[in-house]
């Protein structure tokens, strides 16, 4: 990606983000260690709003999920940019994503929600956005929310 790729990217796909989410118990939304920019668990709240309430398999369908967790990463990338002083072209590439999925016990398509959010990462940032990652089930999530994403990612020097 060339120099102001990714803010240019997040113009040309018309995407909005939401005010960083302002943390419901004792901890940041960011911490920077060297190089390294790890990001709080968000959940799908839209500027204090928790858009999605309830467990996959019972209140919500996949798709729900998918726009829950495309919500997660929104949030995401705002504490992200703001981690980045506000220049998300200091992103070299994101390492990891970590999904956590409020659902039904036999609800199976944990990984498949959580692509919500890894798409929308590679979306932006194309190869810079390919990441490992964890997709897990839970039994509840902060707020009642459906789906809380974490991340960590890598900052050009």
């Amino acid at each position: 990606m060339s120099e102001a790729g990714f803010e240019a990217r997040l113009g040309a796909l018309a995407l909005e983000l939401p005010n960083v989410p302002v943390p419901i118990a004792k901890f940041r939304p960011w911490r920077r260690a060297g190089d390294l920019v790890y990001l709080a668990g968000q959940v799908c709240e839209w500027n204090g709003v928790v858009k999605f309430v309830g467990k996959l398999g019972v209140e919500h369908d996949l798709e729900a999920g998918l726009a829950a967790a495309r919500i997660c990463a929104l949030n995401l990338i705002a504490a992200l940019r703001q981690a980045c002083t506000g220049d998300l072209d200091r992103v070299d590439h994101c390492v990891r994503l970590g999904g956590f999925v409020n659902c039904a016990p036999d609800f199976d398509r944990v990984p498949f929600v959580v692509n919500g959010a890894s798409d929308l990462m590679v979306g932006l940032f194309g190869e810079s956005g390919e990441h490992c990652r964890t997709a897990v089930g839970v039994a509840s999530l902060p707020q009642c929310a459906a789906v809380e994403v974490d991340a960590v990612f890598r900052l050009r020097p």
